[in-house]
């Protein structure tokens, strides 16, 4: 009896220590985040918007809802959900008892020198015939198991993989957000540049009549076969630039064809014109507000939860888990006897408590790594919120300064222009020197493809800062 004493004392001991539970680095969820955006206070944020409310522009609206129903990457966050869908329904189902049918056919011969088929010998199986030595064995009946969720292990489980579930949603959710921005800022991209390439051509009218002027020139001595092929070559680098953006212009048709999920084809612009888009307000709220609106934030919470819940999980693997299995049927060694009742019901009923003992280094590695993806998913959801108020600050300040350059690159344009008339006057009553006339010309095409450029960023800005606030997915 002392040794059987010794023995239990053993075990309970090996049991409570393969049952510690190890540390558990906690995080702190709360962030603090700034009142303002340095230093504006606005009551409205334009996030609230829907997209179809936000943007005027009735060709655009069509090209971004055809995205949001043909895009690949946003069909393949819908299948990512289906499998987070199913993982919750997975977990769901492991906190249930499992039953199921169960059927055998058996055919049994002990040994004669053996308890069993010495005592089958002599013993009478019905009407005094004794066992057979060859016993067949039929059953047909219901098997269950079931794990009793004692410590919380299958439940944070089920926990993890709803949180899981949500995430996956508000992924999706900033996908749209993204798919949004992306497609605007693309059809903003494409008029640009189409403006850009009406205004190459325009100078390119230009210059083939200043060839004709100064060949006239030429042709009066008032100038040298130099100017003329100064000239020349000006016209071929504007020719050049118009090429490359006839390219450009092919390009961003195929970026937003991709967008739109199919093959690449001309843009209808539906009588749309770069210099009919006016520069939308944006109203940006208070930074609070982001931890609300912007999907990427809430993704990054939810997979907090998700790890913390995974934490718990992998603690209570360490206790012992108390199993019950059941069966209930018919049993008999001949099929005619197979549904006699209640000779032939058969039923068996087990509860075991199974603990952890030689593999607790395995289960330590794995609550180590949980506790590790804890600590990242909250550095994750730190660096989402730090990204997400840098964007909005950086967009405001960009709003502000890029149309600060405009208004001034707008006056040096017009002067430029202006200018450009002027020099073309003077050259050709021999006032002014032909590389005037040249430098004049350059200058009012950058200038003029500049302000095109800065006009560009205002509108992409514009829709930056509605995606940074979270707008566009609802």
């Amino acid at each position: 009896m002392r040794i059987y004493k010794y023995i239990s004392f053993c075990v309970a001991a090996v049991l409570v220590v393969g049952c510690k539970s190890l540390e558990t680095t906690g995080v702190d969820q709360s962030v603090a985040m700034p009142d303002t955006y340095a230093g504006s206070v606005e009551e409205n944020n334009s996030s609230s918007l829907v997209w179809e409310e936000f943007f005027d522009d009735e060709v655009l609206k069509a090209l971004i809802d055809t995205a949001l129903n043909k895009n690949q990457d946003l069909l393949t966050m819908f299948q990512r959900i289906e499998m987070a869908r199913a993982n919750v329904r997975m977990r769901k189902g492991a906190m249930l008892p499992v039953a199921e049918g169960f059927g055998s056919l058996a055919q049994r011969k002990f040994g004669l020198y053996t308890m069993d088929g010495a005592g089958n010998i002599t013993t009478p199986i019905y009407e005094e015939e004794l066992v057979p030595i060859h016993l067949p064995d039929y059953y047909m009946g219901v098997q269950t198991s079931w794990e009793a969720d004692i410590w919380g292990k299958l439940r944070s489980m089920k926990q993890a993989a709803l949180a899981s579930y949500l995430a996956s949603e508000e992924g999706k959710n900033w996908v749209v957000t993204s798919l949004v921005a992306e497609a605007a800022n693309t059809w903003y991209g494409l008029l640009a540049t189409d403006r850009e390439l009406s205004i190459l051509r325009e100078t390119i009218l230009l210059q083939e009549n200043a060839v004709s002027l100064v060949e006239i020139q030429k042709q009066a001595g008032r100038v040298s076969e130099l100017a003329v092929e100064q000239f020349k070559a000006q016209l071929l680098n504007f020719k050049s630039l118009e090429a490359e953006t006839r390219q450009r212009v092919l390009e961003l048709e195929s970026s937003l064809n991709i967008l739109l999920g199919r093959f690449p084809q001309p843009i209808d612009r539906g009588g749309q014109t770069f210099e009919g888009i006016a520069i939308k307000s944006v109203s940006a709220g208070i930074p609070s507000e982001l931890l609300e609106n912007r999907p990427d934030i809430k993704q990054a919470e939810l997979e907090l939860a998700a790890s913390r819940a995974n934490v718990k999980a992998a603690k209570a693997a360490f206790y012992p888990s108390f199993n019950i299995s059941g069966a209930v049927g018919f049993q008999a060694f001949n099929p005619s006897f197979l549904f006699t009742t209640p000779e032939s019901v058969a039923y068996s009923l087990i509860g075991g408590l199974v603990a952890p003992l030689i593999n607790r280094s395995a289960l330590e590695a794995d609550f180590q790594s949980a506790n590790a993806s804890q600590r990242e998913a909250y550095y994750n959801y730190q660096k989402s919120i730090l990204e997400a108020y840098a964007e909005v600050y950086n967009e405001l300040a960009s709003i502000r300064n890029v149309g600060e350059a405009y208004a001034f690159k707008g006056e040096e344009s017009e002067v430029l222009s202006k200018s450009v008339n002027t020099a073309t006057e003077l050259f050709r009553t021999g006032r002014a020197d032909y590389l005037e006339v040249i430098l004049t010309q350059k200058n009012a095409l950058e200038a003029g493809l500049d302000l095109v450029s800065l006009k560009q960023r205002q509108l992409q800005s514009t829709v930056n800062l509605y995606r940074a606030l979270g707008g566009g997915w609802r």
